[in-house]
């Protein structure tokens, strides 16, 4: 089976739908999947629900998307460096359901195990526990928080070989590898395309089995987020 795709484009043919629901790894500009997200742009697709930690900021990734109009809901745990989600969000063009942090990672390592929910103390007796199910343990109260798992994943890894197995370098594996389980379909793109084997694979961080197509997009951009200076001493 050939997993090894030419192009971002190509590696999402026969898989977009309109209202499906979309995971996009990495944390804020790091480890984020942009050749695919642009991809997406370039489809057309909409009505998008798109589980990511954050829509990172204006211009880059999936805020392209939000530009676009194509995201109809987003589940995320930060929102503040985009000036545009939040925009549209105030002016009711986008759906935000807000998980903290902790938690939406244990939403998507449940959904990536068949676990449909579990209970957590985080967030009790705030807004987010509106409407949801509390249950007392050892005399303390918990929240029912849902598994989440996705119509398609895309991931973005440092490595990857021609089976499908990652390698995700320092910040890119929050949520990278816990969403790469969570979905019907995973697209990984990686900076380096090895062959089958030349991976050690106690340095495998998502197995093969996982992925379904993979696009070699060569060395990421490494933006910064926040840019601070202090002059320097004379």
């Amino acid at each position: 089976m050939n997993k090894v795709y030419p192009d971002a484009k190509s590696a999402l043919e026969g898989i977009l739908k309109d209202g499906m629901m979309v995971m996009s790894g990495g944390f804020g500009l790091c480890g984020i999947a942009e050749a695919l997200s642009d991809a997406l742009r370039e489809s057309g697709v909409k009505d998008l629900t798109v589980v990511s930690n954050n829509a990172g900021v204006d211009g880059i990734g999936l805020s392209r998307l939000l530009e676009t109009r194509q995201i109809k809901k987003m589940i995320s745990s930060y929102v503040g460096e985009n000036k545009l989600f939040a925009a549209q969000y105030l002016a009711g063009e986008l759906e935000l359901e807000f998980s903290p942090q902790g938690t939406l990672a244990e939403r998507i390592r449940a959904g990536g195990a068949g676990i449909p929910g579990f209970y957590t103390k985080t967030g009790v007796g705030t807004l987010i526990s509106e409407g949801k199910e509390t249950m007392e343990f050892n005399g303390e109260k918990y929240m029912l928080e849902r598994g989440l798992f996705a119509d398609l994943a895309i991931v973005h890894a440092w490595k990857g070989d021609t089976a499908g197995n990652l390698v995700y370098r320092k910040t890119a594996r929050n949520f990278n590898p816990m969403m790469a389980t969570a979905a019907k379909v995973t697209v990984a793109e990686v900076e380096h395309l090895v062959p089958a084997g030349e991976i050690d694979p106690d340095h495998i961080h998502t197995p093969g089995i996982f992925v379904k197509r993979i696009v070699e997009v060569g060395t990421a951009q490494k933006r910064i987020e926040q840019r601070t200076t202090r002059k320097r001493p004379a």
